[in-house]
């Protein structure tokens, strides 16, 4: 079983900047794509971004040019840092994990972590 634990979220001021980190742990032998979702209350989960094992990004187009998001491969490690945040950005951001390989399980599967709450106030 592979567990994703969130950190870094709180509360900030408009046009403040947080970063969110999400580690992997379990038996893990690969990660295809990690990424983050949010999901603002009375409102559908989105995706925010995601990377590949390769780096290959994709990012919703209303955080381009504010959000990055990295990893490290070795780690198991997935960030999100925030720059430039809006009321708008408020929402629990969740850790996905897509086509994870784990050691003697046959197939892959996909985790989520269990959120971190980010609220953009003044």
């Amino acid at each position: 079983q592979v567990q994703l634990v969130e950190s870094g979220g709180g509360l900030v001021q408009p046009g403040g900047s947080l970063r969110l980190s999400c580690v992997a742990s379990g038996n893990i032998f690969s990660i295809g794509a990690s990424g983050w979702y949010r999901q603002a209350p009375g409102k559908q989960r989105e995706l925010v971004a995601t990377i590949t094992s390769g780096g290959t990004t994709i990012y919703a187009d209303s955080v381009k040019g504010r959000f990055t998001i990295s990893r490290d491969n070795a780690k198991n490690t997935v960030s999100l840092q925030m720059n430039t945040l809006q009321p708008e950005d408020t929402a629990v951001y969740y850790c996905n994990a897509e086509r994870v390989q784990e050691y003697g399980v046959f197939g892959q599967r996909a985790y989520w972590g269990q959120g971190t709450q980010v609220t953009v106030s003044s």
